[in-house]
């Protein structure tokens, strides 16, 4: 049997793909669940738009994220904090407060966005990369500075 996957199916296929399965499995599992189209005419065509539509807003999508990397790129963060022995903070510098001042400067970013696998926790000139979009990364210079 013939079907169109409208999701990824383990060990089938991917979104999109046009797969041969057995008959059992397409009629009692993937149609059922409406985890595939049957392969007809009409169905083809209209996955082939669907598939049109998802990558124009993709790319929509895309170009957004580029034009506020753009952006990003030129930023730089300065945060002033309390420092102990050998430059250590008292506290740290985390994504939250990244994000914090990046919405002070007009960046809607959330904090998920913000690819700081751990808190900074000394003095310095740090790249941080923010994720846009999964090929789009810029990444903002964020100075940790002591406090006066």
């Amino acid at each position: 049997m013939e079907v169109i996957l409208r999701v990824a199916v383990a060990n089938v296929g991917h979104p999109g793909d046009i797969v041969n399965v057995s008959a059992g499995y397409g009629r009692n599992y993937l149609l059922p669940r409406g985890l595939a189209y049957a392969a007809t005419a009409g169905n083809k065509k209209r996955i082939q738009q669907e598939r049109q539509r998802l990558e124009a807003a993709e790319t929509t999508r895309r170009e957004q994220a580029e034009g506020i990397a753009a952006r990003l790129e030129q930023v730089s963060l300065t945060f002033s904090a309390r420092v102990g022995e050998e430059g250590k903070l008292f506290g740290s510098v985390t994504a939250t407060d990244i994000v914090h001042q990046l919405e002070a400067q007009g960046f809607p970013i959330e904090k998920r966005q913000v690819e700081l696998h751990e808190p900074i926790r000394m003095l310095g000139v740090y790249r941080v990369p923010i994720r846009l979009h999964a090929d789009v990364h810029p990444e903002i210079k964020v100075w940790v500075i002591k406090a006066a």
